[in-house]
């Protein structure tokens, strides 16, 4: 009895949801990822929505580090780092990492949500100041809320719109510019080297969330401060090994080794949340390697990118501007993007159609992912299916 009033307003609300084209199902595979993945049918199709940019989450060398740290190291810690969860491979993948972005220190979080939501109340009050661009992802959102800093929001990569705000924040102690380095959405990248402009203007630091950028941007895959030339001259990264580095689970917060000393000493989600399994760290540490070694997955990635986005342009499809590896086909309508979604599915291509409140109200989309993994024939395959439905829906003449 206690139950049933809730389960209908639940039910009700659900209900919305699904008339309104926005109820989002799990489509279950059943093989690694990676390009070519199979359905729970058991039908083969291309794999256009996955994080796995550089095609490592099946990389035999990463499955074998893996392997090896489960004989070495054991399955899991069952400990938070500063009581007993602390073993040499997750001291080295610290070291890596800080290596790779050129930064002070590196430390290690379950994941970026909780790299991102145990960043700021640790380090301001409320006599400071956090100036945060609109389109930043959930994970900063939500860790800012935790902050009583004074919030600021500027336009999405609105260089104006982030002067003013500074400027209305000179009456705070300290400053933190945050931004996403990649716009997971949108797939356009920050405009950073005029944001350290401002900072230095404005007596302000930096922190940028790597997470979609991080082996992708850049010539070596730095990311973003690779990209403007400011390697280890932001204050704080943070970034995610499920993404480019693996597609595991993981995070890390990288920057000046003063605040990771004050976030290993107060950010709550590293205080009190189990460190990575071993085998993660391992297979971290060999990704790191690797992409440090050569720029080869990083080259088929941007050639990839390129050829995907010059052809479903030439094609028609209204594409947003992207710098990244994340093309956003732009549709709209909630039910049109969940509509295409199944028919090219039916083509064989597994996309997924994003809309509010993934994306703003009227701004629904398909977001395709592009791989290194993909061949050109994968991609031809893509962009025929698109053109095909694409015209079967009206969508493109």
């Amino acid at each position: 009895m206690r139950y049933q009033d809730f389960q209908k307003h639940l039910q009700s609300e659900l209900e919305e949801i699904k008339n309104a084209g926005l109820f989002k199902e799990e489509r279950i595979i059943t093989t690694p990822q990676r390009a070519a993945i199979k359905v729970k049918t058991g039908e083969e199709v291309l794999n256009f929505c996955s994080n796995n940019y550089l095609g490592l989450s099946d990389n035999p060398k990463l499955i074998e580090a893996a392997k090896n740290a489960l004989d070495t190291h054991g399955f899991g810690m069952s400990s938070v780092r500063f009581i007993c969860g602390t073993q040499d491979l997750h001291k080295k993948l610290e070291q890596t990492i800080s290596k790779f972005f050129g930064t002070e220190d590196t430390i290690l979080y379950a994941s970026c949500f909780d790299a991102n939501g145990g960043l700021f109340d640790p380090l301001l009050t409320d006599e400071d100041a956090i100036i945060s661009d609109t389109l930043n992802h959930a994970s900063i959102i939500d860790g800012v809320r935790l902050c009583k800093a004074v919030r600021y929001r500027y336009a999405n990569a609105d260089m104006n719109d982030l002067e003013a705000k500074l400027k209305e924040a000179q009456k705070q102690r300290f400053r933190l510019i945050v931004t996403d380095g990649v716009f997971s959405m949108d797939g356009n990248v920050a405009p950073l080297d005029k944001i350290y402009a401002l900072a230095e203007k404005y007596n302000a630091m930096v922190m940028l969330d790597e997470s979609h950028s991080a082996g992708v941007v850049g010539k070596s895959g730095r990311g973003t401060t690779e990209l403007f030339n400011l390697l280890g001259k932001v204050e704080i990264i943070t970034g995610t090994l499920g993404k480019s580095f693996g597609g595991a689970i993981g995070g890390f917060t990288t920057g000046k080794k003063e605040i990771i000393d004050m976030l290993r000493q107060r950010s709550r989600p590293y205080l009190f949340s189990n460190s990575i399994p071993p085998l993660i760290a391992a297979a971290g540490i060999k990704a790191f390697t690797m992409l440090s070694d050569d720029n080869n997955l990083q080259d088929k990635l941007h050639e990839n990118t390129s050829y995907f986005v010059s052809k479903m342009q030439k094609a028609g499809f209204d594409i947003k501007p992207t710098e990244s590896s994340i093309c956003a086909v732009m549709l709209y309508d909630a039910k049109l993007s969940q509509v295409m979604a199944d028919k090219l599915l039916d083509e064989g291509i597994y996309v997924i159609g994003f809309s509010f409140p993934v994306v703003p109200k009227g701004e629904a989309r398909i977001r395709v992912q592009i791989s290194a993994a993909h061949e050109r024939e994968h991609l031809d395959k893509c962009i025929q299916a698109f053109i095909k439905v694409g015209k079967e829906l009206k969508v493109i003449g």
